[in-house]
């Protein structure tokens, strides 16, 4: 995992207030600059679920349900390894199952998912994943951010995934008020072309884990100050903004 890339010049702040009344396009185009930005600040941006397989992807994605991606993928070999089917998660003795994905949390419920999953696609679609929102959000376990992460990175269809780091982010950046992740992803999805969705959605998650944090975010050490309606929330000065970025090695503690 590459660390964010460093802008030649410091972040500055904006310049002037960004009102609140722009027009549709002044926020268009102040959305997809914002993107730019972070596209060259993490030009590796991806998907932090190890998956081989659409079904691998599904049940990654159920398991990091209040757990973090590391956690998640010092799980998921060995159950990859004993349940590679949907047929198999549809057989799957409960509490063998159980206590592989105990350390995820939440090991009940998320097994009643995975084994309601195997058997809604056997029993529905031959044991394959779909490949369309409107199938994958009534399978057990999915919702539409479930479904999005699925699209976009399983089968590269434009899916945007708002998780709370892209809720924060988004809210921050003006591109919406909303709180409620649906609208939220309506909103944001008017604001940029299908074909960027999948990795806008890993940028501001990315840059939500490294630099713009819930409590205290790194402004001063932010690529995308100068643009940003929030500046301010959090530390400003350079030199005390770095020491907040994470590393590598802690975002993939805490992912």
């Amino acid at each position: 995992m590459s660390p964010p890339r460093q802008s030649a010049q410091q972040p500055v702040a904006p310049t002037e207030p960004v009102a609140s009344s722009q027009s549709q396009l002044a926020l268009t185009r102040r959305a997809r600059r914002i993107n730019r930005i972070l596209a060259d600040t993490y030009p590796d941006a991806h998907c932090e679920l190890d998956f081989g397989t659409p079904l691998e992807l599904v049940v990654a994605t159920i398991l990091s349900a209040q757990c973090t991606d590391a956690r998640v993928n010092l799980v998921t070999p060995t159950l990859f390894a004993t349940y590679r089917t949907a047929a198999d998660y549809a057989g799957a003795d409960r509490a063998e199952l159980e206590v592989l994905i105990q350390p995820t949390g939440f090991f009940r419920a998320k097994t009643n998912s995975l084994i309601g999953l195997g058997q809604a696609l056997v029993e529905r679609y031959d044991g394959e994943v779909p490949d369309r929102l409107e199938q994958l959000v009534t399978l057990p376990g999915v919702g539409r951010k479930t479904a999005n992460v699925v699209l976009g990175n399983a089968f590269g269809k434009p899916g945007i995934t708002v998780d709370t780091h892209f809720g924060r982010l988004a809210r921050r950046f003006g591109w919406t008020t909303e709180t409620d992740p649906d609208k939220v992803e309506a909103e944001v999805g008017a604001l940029f072309p299908r074909r960027d969705w999948t990795m806008l959605s890993h940028r501001l998650i990315w840059h939500g884990r490294r630099i713009c944090h819930s409590r205290k975010p790194a402004c001063g050490a932010c690529p995308i100050a100068a643009l940003c309606p929030s500046y301010g929330e959090g530390e400003t000065d350079p030199v005390k903004a770095a020491l907040l970025v994470k590393t590598p090695t802690q975002v993939a503690a805490s992912a």
